[in-house]
């Protein structure tokens, strides 16, 4: 089966939901799903299909990289670990790859609700990805 056709789901999803710049390419064995999301609800959805095809992320064959508009609407939230700096990950899940960290007792900008534990979010340093809602309070 070809990986457009495994993940044509997603795909009408992110067209329908209105991905800007839908960029879809397969490469190695790799499918390469790009665009930037008009809000951080419509990334969610993106991820939890992805999900329902691929349980768990596990297969491999697929990045999915879309970022949300920095037009959309956003909220600052502090970053409270302990004392060490937060993950930021590609997906909502702590087996989905570290993109980036945001340091302890700083600033991210809050972008979407994933579920109860994930939050999607943006660092200062423009790194977006997924964290666990545990080391957040909102400003």
């Amino acid at each position: 089966m070809a990986l457009q056709d495994k993940y044509s789901e997603l795909i009408t999803k992110a067209n329908s939901l209105g991905v800007s710049n839908l960029s879809v390419r397969e490469q190695n064995d790799v499918l390469y799903i790009q665009g930037e999301a008009p809000n951080g609800e419509v990334k969610d959805q993106l991820w939890s299909t992805y999900n329902s095809i691929d349980p768990d992320f596990k297969s491999g064959d697929l990045i999915l990289d879309v970022n949300v508009s920095p037009d959309a609407p956003s909220s600052e939230y502090k970053v409270t670990t302990q004392s060490s700096n937060l993950n930021i990950r590609k997906g909502p899940g702590t087996d989905q790859e570290i993109i980036g960290k945001a340091a302890h007792q700083s600033t991210v900008t809050f972008l979407s609700k994933y579920n109860d534990d994930w939050y999607l979010i943006r660092s200062a340093e423009g790194v977006e990805g997924y964290c666990n809602t545990e080391y957040l309070t909102a400003i």
